[in-house]
């Protein structure tokens, strides 16, 4: 079920400026007696008369940060997901680890073997299938 349409919030404030309470406020317009506090309480506490968004794309913590994170790869490329985000967390941004692997495996800068070391290979063996 989503959430109620701004009319039941405007309805519900105007009741509650009126002095009405909760109870014939919630029994008249069908919600509950929790539903009419809570939009008094995001009212009062927080100005808000409107609906929050629900889902949608949330930003990164470490955009625009990108360059930085490359230039640090580049400087030291044994650089653990730990150190980073210590580094991270000392510009103000803080991130778990496997939010950091998530967000380099984004952007690209993923570290790659070397070839020196790959898995052992019998010279006369032939590659592939």
């Amino acid at each position: 079920m989503g959430a109620y349409p701004q009319e039941f919030r405007d309805r519900v404030l105007s009741a509650l400026g009126r002095g009405e309470s909760a109870n014939p406020i919630a029994r008249r317009l069908e919600v509950s007696r929790y539903y009419v506090y809570q939009v008094r309480d995001r009212f009062v506490l927080e100005g808000e008369r409107g609906i929050r968004q629900w889902g949608g794309y949330r930003r990164s913590v470490i955009e625009g940060m990108e360059s930085t994170l490359h230039d640090w790869l580049k400087a030291e490329p044994d650089l653990t997901l730990q150190e980073m985000c210590d580094r991270l967390a000392s510009h103000g941004r803080v991130l778990k680890v496997a939010a950091l692997w998530h967000q380099l495996n984004r952007l690209g800068l993923t570290l790659k073997k070397n070839p020196a070391r790959q898995r052992a290979r019998a010279v006369r063996r032939p590659t592939g299938p």
